[in-house]
């Protein structure tokens, strides 16, 4: 999760366990506008073999939809998903298992998708192999379900998709903006409130100079805004706002996650 940062650095942020796991969240997004309720990623699922589980320690609750129900939203209600790129632990909550089938698990919703991302977990590279599974997304093009995006787009007024591709090739963000203000969130471009360092990258990163200049003109064009950063994997932070620190940034105002209601939380190798 932090790439070449010295673990004593680190660690300071996010204590390992005795396998060296952190604890993590797979927070989503879900968004309520006129005829549509839009969920941006929804986490790892419930499709996973005890040997995949125990590696990461994945905690079984709480589930997206019991995250979903408290809001009173159901599976079907939601028109549209939104998934910033289909590693597992942000898309693979897009299927589950009918019988011997697998299906989509919203099914009303249609899945949008950069078109490159999908080019890239169908013909993964040998590093993301394991992290592209095709149970995640197959089934979901058999359905007919998803819509392909070529770059940056604004699906609807005042939610922009754009992409930052140093992580993986076509992960797409989210901007929100109305007249509250603005909401980026960010996925895997500042993973954590820790990574708001601009030379904080993890090691998972395809092009870690690449992530380095998205999340520096990312988090450039939030502060010019005071725009709020939705952080997707940060287990005790959900949203924070960003300020300059001399060349670098820092976090002006955090809300914690507890506040902002959106449980969720996994380990992962650090």
């Amino acid at each position: 999760m932090f790439g070449s940062v010295p673990k004593p650095l680190w660690s300071r942020f996010h204590s390992p366990d005795e396998r060296n796991r952190i604890r993590l969240s797979m927070r989503c997004l879900l968004l309520e506008g006129p005829g549509r309720r839009v969920l941006v990623d929804d986490g790892i699922g419930d499709k996973l073999s005890p040997k995949f589980a125990d590696i990461y320690r994945v905690e079984s609750e709480p589930t997206l939809a019991g995250a979903l129900a408290a809001h009173g939203v159901s599976p079907a209600d939601v028109t549209d998903v939104v998934l910033t790129h289909l590693h597992f632990d942000h898309a693979a909550g897009s299927t589950r298992r009918a019988g011997e089938r697998l299906v989509p698990t919203f099914p009303a919703a249609r899945y949008h998708v950069q078109r490159r991302n999908l080019e890239n977990a169908r013909h993964p590279n040998a590093r993301e192999r394991a992290s592209y599974l095709p149970e995640n997304f197959e089934p979901l093009a058999e359905a007919g379900a998803l819509v392909l995006h070529d770059g940056p787009v604004m699906l609807w007024p005042g939610f922009e998709l754009f992409t930052a591709e140093g992580h993986t090739r076509g992960q797409q963000l989210v901007r929100v903006s109305g007249a509250e203000g603005t909401l980026y969130f960010v996925a895997d471009l500042i993973p954590t409130a820790a990574h708001v360092r601009v030379p904080w990258v993890m090691g998972y990163d395809v092009a870690a100079i690449e992530t380095m200049d998205e999340k520096r003109r990312l988090l450039e064009r939030a502060v010019r805004e005071r725009a709020w950063i939705c952080l997707e994997h940060d287990p005790q932070v959900a949203l924070a706002r960003p300020e300059a620190d001399g060349d670098d940034f820092r976090w002006s105002e955090t809300v914690a996650a507890d506040a902002a209601g959106v449980p969720g939380t996994a380990g992962a190798p650090s």
